[in-house]
């Protein structure tokens, strides 16, 4: 009867399995296959076999390495102030009042707009003469506009705060979800002990939060190392290279350039950052869960 039960349920499974190894296991394998192949693209040329060359030519590759730094600068920047942003709002609001559910229902807008439509939105409200941004700046005695744009140091911060405007009130969402999950009984210990507001924060409130925080900054950071389309709506990687990370980058080698096994051997790449990354913050979830 067991081995009965064992045969139906993979069979029911075997659909999923199928559909899964289609979908995501396919295009993986074939795009490691790739990497180690010199390609253009071209329906009448196969793929020929090249060996490392594509790694080794991606890694003496100065425009590599530029997309590697405009990634991490953008990540850390992004997906930093929205997890501590986020995180200190869920604070600020976690208490009974009215229209406490109006509020909630509020953060899911931004994150539910197209990425696309953000983009141009905020790229009209940071145009150097038109743009609402620059009228609120010059309000503070600036008298001329601001190129948040085509600025090299301004560029990266700029598109980051797009980021973090649309994904700050998910990361508010999780915290609060986490924050009404909490025990009451250590807090209402401490406050009955005499221990102050930042002492239960610090003692008790931020420890117990530590998964919930792991968690949301490894759901953001999936998005945040791989965002394509607010960039390349507002800057396309402009100006110059100043914005282009890797995910930019294999766009461009891949669909302007046709050089399909470069731009594998970036995404294999690309994937190992993304998977090494969410593998480390697995790693302290475990932790913070033992």
């Amino acid at each position: 009867m067991l081995k009965r039960n064992t045969t139906l349920k993979w069979i029911l499974l075997s659909p999923a399995f199928a559909l899964t190894g289609i979908l995501i296991a396919y295009p993986l394998a074939y795009n490691f296959y790739l990497s180690f192949h010199s390609w253009y693209g071209s329906a009448t040329r196969l793929p020929r076999f090249e060996g490392f060359s594509n790694y080794i030519a991606t890694l003496s590759d100065p425009r590599f390495w530029n997309s590697i730094r405009v990634t991490i600068v953008f990540t850390i920047l992004a997906l930093g102030i929205e997890i501590v942003a986020g995180f200190f709002i869920a604070l600020y609001i976690n208490r009974e009042f009215r229209g406490k559910n109006f509020i909630k229902a509020l953060f899911v807008f931004p994150f539910a707009a197209t990425p696309v439509a953000i983009a141009l939105v905020w790229r009209n409200m940071y145009d150097p003469t038109l743009g609402v941004i620059n009228y609120f700046v010059s309000l503070i005695g600036r008298v001329q506009p601001v190129e948040w744009l085509t600025k090299p140091h301004l560029v990266i911060p700029s598109l980051a705060f797009v980021d973090i405007w649309q994904w700050t009130p998910l990361v508010v969402l999780i915290c609060m979800a986490g924050l009404e999950g909490l025990p009451r009984e250590p807090i209402e210990s401490a406050q009955i002990d005499g221990a102050s507001k930042w002492q239960i924060f610090r003692r008790i409130i931020f420890p117990l939060m530590g998964p919930t925080l792991i968690a949301a900054t490894m759901i953001r950071s999936w998005d945040v190392i791989k965002v394509f389309d607010i960039i390349y709506v507002m800057t396309a990687g402009g100006p110059g290279f100043a914005s282009e990370n890797l995910n930019i980058y294999i766009y461009n080698t891949a669909f302007f350039y046709f050089n399909m096994g470069y731009a594998s051997s970036m995404m294999v790449i690309l994937f190992a950052i993304v998977l090494g990354f969410n593998i480390i913050l697995y790693q302290l979830t475990k932790r913070g869960n033992e």
